[in-house]
């Protein structure tokens, strides 16, 4: 099994730039989604590189909610 997110390799070869700065840079302007992590580099997961679409949210399922004394 592949790992979730592209290394810092992989990322290297996709932007073309080897300072975090220039990838996220690069990845903006190519329209490819990313998260910056807490130490300031960017994260691309592996599905959005190969196409795969990602699951729809789940719909929220309805609360249960008390009934309020004295309302109908």
């Amino acid at each position: 099994m592949s790992n979730l997110f592209l290394h810092e390799d992989e990322l290297k070869v996709l932007t073309g730039r080897k300072h975090k700065s220039r990838q996220i840079e690069q990845l903006r302007s190519m329209g490819i989604p990313f998260r910056v992590n807490a130490t300031g580099h960017p994260v691309v997961t592996r599905g959005v590189v190969e196409g795969r679409k990602e699951e729809p949210p789940k719909p929220e399922t309805a609360r249960w909610s008390p009934r309020v004394v004295g309302v109908n």
